[in-house]
């Protein structure tokens, strides 16, 4: 069954840019909202997911849990998603250090 997604796409090739642009509508530079099939929504998430390199890329989707969407991360960035009981939290961390939640 489709469903709506959105991606963000900041720093990235071009190539990228217009192959997102085909399924999806750029609403505003860099930001992609479409509805799509999970089958389509997880190819494309493979192409962002492997092109993006030093930019940072993020695919967030409905999915079935508490917060009613999941969140996908690719590139460099200093957000995260983690995992926190069953909850998806943002850790603000250094590119390239673990991170670590303090409980």
């Amino acid at each position: 069954m489709p469903s709506m997604i959105t991606i963000s796409a900041t720093a990235v090739p071009d190539h990228l840019r217009g192959a997102l642009s085909r399924w999806l509508l750029e609403v505003t530079p860099e930001l992609y909202v479409g509805t799509v099939s999970a089958r389509v929504r997880d190819e494309l998430w493979a192409s962002v997911a492997a092109c993006t390199g030093d930019g940072m890329s993020v695919l967030i989707h409905p999915s079935d849990n508490e917060q009613g969407f999941e969140i996908r991360t690719a590139g460099t960035r200093r957000r995260s998603p983690v995992d926190f009981d069953g909850m998806t939290l943002i850790a603000f961390g250094v590119t390239g250090k673990e991170l670590a939640i303090p409980i």
